[in-house]
C-alpha cells in the first residue's frame, strides 16, 4: 500500500539532532514515501568538524529520500534565495514546507520580558517570526496547488508561561503570522498551520526548563501524561499531508489536553493529598 507521502516532495528546516521535532516530522514523512530537502545552520568558518552539517548528515546518510542538505541563515535573504534555487533544481515543484526556526539571545531570554533589550527583541523576532514570512514568500511559486506550510509554536504565545519571556512574545506574533499567511496564500490553494506541542526533550526545550514543565503537564493534562516525539511526528506530518486538505490558519495543540484546562485539576488533588 502506498505511503501517505508517496510522490510528495518538500523542504524541511530546523533539524538540529534526533530529538528535534522537525526530525520527528521529517522521519515520518520519509517513512511514508515522501522526499525531503534539508537546511541547516551554517557552520562557522573555523569549525573544521562542521558540527551542524554533521548532525543532520548523521540522520540522513544513506536515506535515498533525502534529496539535499543546504546551509541557510534565515536572517539572510540571499541564503533563502539560494535554498529556493536548490529546491527548484533538485526537486522542481514541492508539496510541503516545514518551518522550525526560533532563537532569542540567551542573555535576553533569561531576563524578565520587561527588560528585553531592543537588539535582542529585533533578533528574536527576525529569526523566529520573519523567517516564516520569508520562507513562505520564497516558496510560494515553487509549491503545487494543495501544498502545505507548517510552523512550530508553543502555548507560551497564548498565555504567559514563566521563564518563556521574550520567546512567548515571538510565538504570539508567529501565531498571528500563520493566520495572515493562510489568508494571503489561500487563493493559491496553499495552506498554513502551526503545531503547538507540549514539552519534549529537545535543545530548545532544555533551554526553556523542560524538566520542570514535564512534571507539570503530566499532573495537569487530561491524559495524565506527556506527549512523545512519535506523536509530534504523526501530527506534524498530518498537517503537511493531503489528509488535512481543508485545514488552514489553525493552531493544533498536541499537549495531552493541557491547554484545555482552566484549573489545576488533578494537580490540586495531589497537592491536597
Amino acid at each position: 500500500m502506498p505511503g501517505m507521502f508517496e510522490g510528495k516532495k518538500g523542504l524541511i528546516t530546523g533539524v538540529f539532532n534526533k530529538q528535534s521535532i522537525a526530525w520527528s516530522i521529517a522521519d515520518r514523512i520519509m517513512s511514508e514515501g515522501g522526499e525531503c530537502g534539508f537546511t541547516y545552520m551554517p557552520d562557522k568558518p573555523d569549525d573544521e568538524r562542521k558540527k551542524n552539517l554533521g548532525r543532520v548528515k548523521k540522520l540522513t546518510d544513506g536515506n535515498p529520500r533525502c534529496k539535499f542538505l543546504q546551509p541557510m541563515d534565515a536572517t539572510q535573504d540571499d541564503h533563502i534565495a539560494t535554498v529556493m534555487d536548490k529546491v527548484s533544481g533538485e526537486m522542481g515543484k514541492i508539496d510541503f514546507l516545514l518551518h522550525s526556526i526560533a532563537f532569542a539571545p540567551p542573555e535576553d531570554l533569561k531576563k524578565d520580558t520587561v527588560d528585553t533589550s531592543r537588539e535582542g527583541f529585533k533578533t528574536a523576532m527576525a529569526i523566529s517570526v520573519h523567517s516564516l514570512m520569508a520562507l513562505a514568500s520564497g516558496a510560494k511559486d515553487l509549491m503545487n496547488p494543495g501544498g502545505s506550510i507548517l510552523t512550530l509554536t508553543y502555548y507560551g504565545g497564548e498565555k504567559a508561561v514563566p521563564g518563556y519571556n521574550v520567546m512567548g512574545v515571538c510565538k504570539a506574533a508567529l501565531d498571528s503570522t500563520v493566520k495572515y499567511l493562510a489568508y494571503d496564500l489561500g487563493p493559491r490553494d496553499l495552506r498554513v498551520n502551526a503545531l503547538s506541542a507540549g514539552p519534549l526533550q529537545t535543545i530548545s526545550g532544555r533551554g526553556a526548563g523542560v524538566d520542570e514543565m514535564l512534571g507539570l503537564y503530566e499532573a495537569m493534562a487530561p491524559l495524565g501524561r506527556n506527549i512523545t516525539h512519535d506523536e509530534a511526528g504523526k501530527c506534524g506530518s498530518f498537517l503537511l499531508s493531503d489528509m488535512s486538505s481543508g485545514v488552514t490558519g489553525e493552531i493544533l495543540h498536541l499537549d495531552g489536553g493541557y491547554n484545555a484546562m482552566g484549573s489545576p485539576g488533578r494537580l490540586l488533588e495531589k497537592i491536597k493529598g
